[in-house]
């Protein structure tokens, strides 16, 4: 990856991580929610996530947050979502971080 896309690469993570569930006090990429971030040569990005359960009640909060703050990224061009539940999530997905901020390590 250049450094352009990886600087932008990094201004899309950043701002994922301010992205949470409302039920949960962890963003979701710390979480694992985020499964691939593709920057394709337009900056146009394709962002494959899932959610921690298929009937997750903030579903079309948390899409709607992602879109939009990707989106306000000056370089990026247009923003893809794809939700998949294939692998499902499961809490081995999350960081460091996440398993202390919830108390599971």
């Amino acid at each position: 990856m250049n450094e352009e896309l990886q600087a932008l690469q990094d201004k899309i993570v950043v701002m994922l991580r301010t992205v949470y569930d409302p039920e949960i006090p962890v963003n979701i990429y710390d979480l694992g929610m985020i499964y691939d971030v593709d920057i394709d040569e337009e900056n146009n990005v394709a962002i494959e996530m899932t959610f921690t359960s298929p009937s997750c009640p903030a579903a079309d909060y948390i899409l709607m947050d992602v879109q939009l703050k990707v989106e306000s990224i000056p370089e990026v061009n247009k923003v893809d979502l794809n939700l998949t539940f294939d692998p499902p999530w499961d809490r081995s997905m999350m960081s460091e971080e996440a398993l202390l901020e919830l108390g599971m390590m």
